[in-house]
């Protein structure tokens, strides 16, 4: 692969660049650490392995880094998306119908990926301008806001003050680090908050230190593997239940790849190309449904973290991915981690994902787009409320949720919305008299 001609002088780390060995561990692991909740998290709502899950995001990771030649800096991990119909089938088929729906997943984003590859992508200039990408990106930031508080303030059913004063502890934390460290500490504020509000939850006896002292110290995650460990039988069902959720994933995909376009300055719907990042996405997902592991997605969190720390390289997600894949064998320091105290990780997303909406702001601010027009104003007040909200379409069982709804709708305003409005235009007339 050729050298990029362009190159990033304002961040730490561009996208090519490699960090030495010892940064390069803490900044990979400080990813790691970063995703590791909600990947888990994932299979253990619907019943699913938690260490196949960080077994196959890891090595999604890594077939996504290759398809898109090294210059995507993107992190695979569970998708919440596919949550729902998989607890659906856990009861029913079982394993085997997720699995099937989980590979139709990935074959649909790569039947899709081989059409953008035919026709192209520069009809995405028109369907995503700076007004529908600006508001998009600031509610694929908010819309987890919600899930932040939460894993803040609550324990089970019930609020917490404790549980939101190690959330605050961690978040100010991760503030300091980030403003006031310097040089190799400097580009870790997140993994030193996160492990600094670790301690503090257990010193407040929040951490189960004996279920980490009794785990084993290796095991071999039990991959469910198509004819060996479960035998096929084609499902139509459980395909139809999983694989239209596909199409919805997709949206957030784009929505990803716009934050990034805008973070390391670059198109990468052109280069290295939406048909590629689209086929990252499926490859990630169809090895992740042969293996045992729940669809994934490209992770908001990831990009936080790269937004925070100006480290943009692509060589520290493939460090992030091979300790994911690591982590998934060494047992005990899984069972650390999974015993990460949701305050920290509501503490440490507050101010990940805010800094995903800030970016939204930035992509607005940047491109002067003027917001008493009144056509502005109707597109990204739509996108921001319903995406926000989380409002959804429902047929059956199929449902279109918030980021993907808001999107779509915002695309549509935007192709159909006049320039001005009608007493914009009169407003011109008049103007035009009166001079």
């Amino acid at each position: 692969m050729k050298k990029e001609a362009f190159h990033d002088d304002s961040v730490v780390l561009d996208v090519y660049d490699k960090p030495k060995f010892g940064p390069w561990v803490g900044l990979s692991l400080q990813h790691m650490f970063s995703m590791f909740g909600s990947t888990v998290i994932v299979p253990l709502l619907v019943g699913l392995n938690p260490s196949i899950a960080l077994f196959s995001s890891g090595v999604g990771t890594l077939l996504h880094i290759l398809i898109t030649k090294r210059k995507i800096p993107a992190y695979m991990g569970s998708s919440f998306a596919f949550v729902t119909p998989m607890l659906a089938l856990m009861k029913t088929t079982g394993y085997p119908g997720i699995a099937q729906g989980v590979i139709a997943v990935g074959l649909i984003y790569l039947i899709v990926a081989g059409l953008v590859g035919i026709i192209g992508s520069n009809w995405l200039d028109k369907l995503l301008p700076p007004i529908v990408v600006g508001p998009t990106v600031m509610v694929i930031g908010l819309s987890l806001a919600g899930s932040a508080a939460k894993d803040a303030m609550m324990h089970g059913n019930h609020y917490s003050l404790e549980y939101f004063l190690i959330a605050l502890a961690t978040l100010f934390l991760a503030i300091i680090f980030n403003m006031f460290f310097k040089g190799f500490m400097g580009l870790i504020p997140v993994l030193l908050a996160i492990i600094c509000g670790y301690v503090i939850s257990i010193f407040c006896g929040i951490v189960d230190l004996h279920k980490i002292a009794v785990a084993p110290w290796f095991q071999v995650p039990k991959f469910q593997i198509i004819g060996l460990t479960y035998h096929f039988h084609l499902n139509i069902g459980a395909i139809l239940a999983i694989a239209p959720i596909a199409f919805v994933t997709m949206t957030e995909h784009v929505g990803h790849i716009m934050v990034l376009n805008n973070l390391t300055k670059r198109n990468f719907f052109k280069d290295p190309g939406l048909n590629r990042t689209l086929a990252g996405d499926g490859a990630a997902s169809l090895f992740a449904g042969l293996v045992g592991g729940p669809a994934v997605t490209s992770y908001g969190e990831n990009i936080g973290v790269m937004a925070i720390t100006k480290v943009h390289s692509v060589y520290v997600l493939i460090g992030a991915a091979i300790f994911a894949i690591l982590f998934s064998f060494i047992n005990k320091l899984n069972v650390l981690i999974m015993q990460m105290p949701l305050p920290v990780i509501g503490g440490i997303s507050f101010l990940l994902f805010g800094t995903i909406a800030s970016n939204g702001i930035q992509v607005m601010t940047k491109n002067k787009l003027d917001m008493e027009k009144k056509r502005n104003l109707m597109i990204a007040s739509t996108i921001m409320v319903i995406g926000i909200g989380n409002a959804y379409l429902q047929i059956g069982s199929f449902q279109f949720t918030g980021v993907a709804l808001a999107t779509v709708l915002g695309i549509i305003l935007n192709l159909v919305l006049p320039q001005n409005a009608v007493s914009e235009k009169e407003n011109i007339h008049l103007d035009t008299l009166n001079k």
